[in-house]
């Protein structure tokens, strides 16, 4: 009888050891979880091979845009860098701005930040992006309201004054207002989740990263890169072969990221080329409108060579489809772009 009692003494003893192994391996597993996500691997044919990720649209957060000031005077302009799209289109008076658009990135100063114009809503809506502000056109207002962008006006944040830890917008006395205003990625994230707006999203990007490098064999070469969008305006690209990426300027100017002193580059460049025009609208400064909807002649450009494509947007809020010529939608590097979306009559020259 002891025996008996002994036997289901020790089974219980090994079951409870075997529970709490279980127990203990089950919170390393989950304390360990977002780096066996990194660390994922696959056996192929009797090999372990490492699965590769996207890294340069990665996570959950939903995107913030934060429109960045592009006249001299804003310059060199803050965490550009850590942007994994930036969009340049031009506005009034043969100038252009930019959108930069953060997803993974805890960037701690962005700007200048100016104020929006109604045809940046559009490529906002087509990345599932949060957008930040600070002021609008009567058009860019309107259309706010009507397409019901969740937007972040400044105007209602900006503390008008230098940095505080709890500032939201701020003042840099480096710069002369309008061009010195700034904010910063997790601040927007805490207007904007005050708001009520989503702060996560499980969308797909608006370019069809490719894990493995593209190379565009059949392309043409593509050192360098001028881009005219006005007689006062000029963006310019030189490609560096060693690190794959292009640097940029505008104006004849090195463009530089204040937040680290580097070089502004990126792996990938789009052209888009599109019909811009004046506004008639009361205020009469030449503010532009866009012919961006329907089919579009464009470039896509990356280590060294660039290739024609079609720009396809058949609606504001839809996504623009990019294609090669043969209706193909193109694979994109793993890396930052800039859209360069230009007036159709700009006498691009790539070499």
């Amino acid at each position: 009888m002891k025996s008996k009692w002994f036997v289901i003494l020790i089974i219980t003893l090994i079951i409870l050891i075997l529970a709490t192994i279980a127990v203990f391996v089950v919170k390393i597993l989950k304390g360990k979880k977002s780096n066996i996500v990194e660390t994922i691997s696959v056996i192929t044919d009797n090999k372990k091979v490492e699965e590769k990720k996207i890294k340069i649209f990665s996570g959950d957060k939903r995107p913030i845009a934060v429109m960045i000031d592009n006249v001299k005077e804003a310059w060199p302009q803050s965490s550009i860098n850590d942007a994994y799209i930036v969009y340049e289109i031009i506005v009034e008076g043969g100038e252009t701005r930019l959108m930069a658009l953060f997803k993974n990135s805890e960037a701690d100063v962005v700007g200048p930040i100016r104020s929006s114009r109604h045809y940046f809503l559009d490529y906002a809506l087509e990345n599932d992006a949060i957008y930040a502000h600070i002021g609008w056109s009567p058009q860019a207002q309107s259309d706010i309201s009507t397409l019901g962008v969740n937007n972040i006006n400044g105007l209602y944040y900006d503390s008008g004054k230098a940095r505080t830890e709890d500032a939201n917008y701020w003042r840099e006395k480096s710069k002369t207002a309008p061009h010195n205003c700034f904010s910063s990625i997790n601040k927007l994230y805490e207007i904007a989740e005050s708001l009520g707006y989503r702060t996560k999203s499980s969308n797909n990007s608006v370019l069809k990263y490719s894990i493995d490098e593209i190379e565009l064999e059949n392309g043409k070469e593509a050192k360098k890169i001028t881009i005219p969008y006005s007689d006062n305006t000029t963006v310019k690209y030189e490609y560096n072969s060693e690190t794959k990426r292009y640097t940029k300027f505008e104006k004849n100017t090195k463009q530089i990221d204040s937040k680290t002193g580097k070089d502004i580059t990126t792996k990938n460049i789009i052209i888009t080329f599109a019909g811009n025009y004046v506004l008639p609208d009361k205020e009469t400064k030449g503010r532009q409108g866009l012919k961006n909807i329907g089919t579009l002649n464009g470039y896509y450009i990356t280590n060294g060579k660039a290739i024609e494509i079609k720009c396809i947007k058949n609606a504001r809020n839809s996504k623009t489809i990019y294609q090669d010529m043969e209706g193909n939608e193109i694979n994109v590097n793993d890396g930052n772009t800039f859209i360069q979306i230009c007036p159709l009559n700009s006498k691009v020259v790539i070499e």
